[in-house]
This record gives structure tokens, sequence and C-alpha cells, in this order.
């Protein structure tokens, strides 16, 4: 027993001595952004890795005080929680009668929606383009959540995996009590599938609050303007203030770095869900 155990020391041991020259590696790149946001351009030039010799604090009041930096805020945080609610909702519906109620009709649009993840999005982009001028949904807001819309594919994907390990005795026992198709869903199914929201949710706000092509190609009035945007828009034509770019960048990321960290045990839980009860 005493010798297992040591040997099982030694495996972490192992482990651990090769995992933290990558945790380094990895967190190399956030110490060096964050690291310079608290420098002058001339300090940073002179030396970008060491510590500044005096925190210089001037890039952050900078940006806050500028009110365009909560617009974009505003922006995002709009986009972002009507898109993943509408996501979730149209998602989870669209999974509901690929399960519970199996057809040759229902069974050729999954795989319909599956081919969608084999087409890339910049093959797309200007036949989307045409279709949302023609729809005179460029540079508008609910344009953005109709757009976002679109990732509701791998919502359905999520959702169909998870809903097969319901009992479908459950959803026929509420039909047969009198109960209605949206009844069953909203008070029966839906609640069951907090797990697999959460990882649905998580994985679309991470997509939609850090996406970059589609408000620059649909988004042209800096008013209705994104966080990640306004980060691009902090690089000049000729010159780069690096420590105020990376300073926006921090500002832009900090958000969804919390949110992250707060949720990430969802994520495994949700998609393990699935797999341990099937």
């Amino acid at each position: 027993m005493k010798k297992k155990k040591e040997q099982q020391e030694k495996k972490f041991f192992l482990s651990d001595f090769f995992l933290v020259p990558v945790c380094i590696i990895f967190l190399y790149p956030f110490y060096y952004l964050v690291i310079n946001t608290f420098k002058t351009m001339q300090e940073m030039s002179f030396n970008p890795v060491a510590f500044p010799t005096q925190p210089f604090l001037d890039n952050y009041r900078d940006i806050f005080s500028q009110g365009q930096i909560y617009r974009a805020f505003g922006n995002t945080f709009l986009i972002t929680v009507c898109s993943v609610l509408l996501i979730v909702i149209i998602g989870e519906m669209a999974a509901y009668p690929i399960v519970f109620n199996a057809n040759k009709l229902n069974n050729a649009f999954m795989v319909y929606l599956m081919i969608g993840f084999l087409v890339p999005f910049q093959a797309i982009l200007l036949s989307l383009f045409e279709v949302m001028q023609a729809l005179h949904l460029i540079d508008t807001i609910y344009g953005m959540i109709l757009f976002y819309c679109n990732g509701s594919a791998l919502t359905v994907f999520l959702a169909v995996g998870y809903m097969r390990t319901i009992p479908k005795e459950l959803t026929e026992a509420a039909i047969v009590d009198g109960c209605s198709i949206g009844r069953v869903f909203f008070s029966i199914v839906f609640p069951l599938m907090k797990p697999i929201t959460a990882t649905s949710v998580i994985f679309n706000t991470m997509w939609i609050w850090n996406d970059f092509i589609a408000p620059n190609i649909f988004l042209n009035s800096r008013m209705k303007g994104t966080v990640v945007l306004e980060v691009f828009r902090a690089k000049g034509q000729f010159s780069v203030d690096w420590p105020r770019f990376m300073t926006l960048s921090v500002v832009s990321i900090f958000p969804i770095v919390i949110f992250y960290l707060c949720m990430q045990k969802h994520i495994i839980k949700g998609l393990t869900a699935g797999a341990v009860k099937g």
C-alpha cells in the first residue's frame, strides 16, 4: 500500500514538473499584456518585460474618461445577452422534435444542421452581407442579434445529445395528462436541461463577446460598435500607442475572463452529464 502511494506521488510530481513550464508559457502573454498597461510608451520600449519602475495609471484614466468605452460595453452586453438568450431557446426548441418526435424529416433537418459546421463563415460572407443589406440590417444592433442566432446549430447538437438521456415516459405522461407541447417543453424538458444550457451559454457568450469579424463588417458607425472594435480602433494609421492598446485589450477581456472563471465548472459538467447518463 505504501509503495503504491509512493508511486502515485511520483506520478503527480512528474506531471507537475512538466505542467508548470507549460503553464508559464501560456501565462506569459497575459503577463506581458497586463504589465505593460502600467507603463509609458517610453518605458515599455526600453524594457517591455520588466515590472514598471512606478505604476502609471494614466492609460486606464484616459480610457475610462471617454464615454465611448461605456457605450461600446453597453452595445456588446446587449448584443451578447439577447443573442445568447435566443440561441439557447431556438436551439433547444429545435432539438425537442428531433429527439421526441423522430421521423425522416426531423432527421434530415439534423443532418442539414450538421452540414452547416462544414461550411466556413468566410465562404458565405459575401452572401450574408447581401442578405443583411437587402433586409436593412447593416449597422443595426438587432441585425447583429439576428446574425448571431445562426449559431444555434451548436446548441441543437449539444441539446440533442443531452435530451436523449431524458426518459420519454416523462413527456408521454404529461401529454396524456393534457399538457400541450409547449408546456411539456418549458415545464418538464427545459428545466432538466440546465447543465447543457449552461455549457451552451458559456460557449456562445465567449464567441459573441470576442467576435471581431462580424461586427467589423456589419457595424459601420462607432456609436453602435462593440468593445473589440474599440480595441481595433486604438491602432493608429502610422503608429500605435502600445500601452493604451494593451490597456483597452485588458479592459475588453476582463469581464469575459471573470465570467469564464466563474462558469468553467459547468463546461465539464454539461458536456459529461449526457455521456454519463447515456
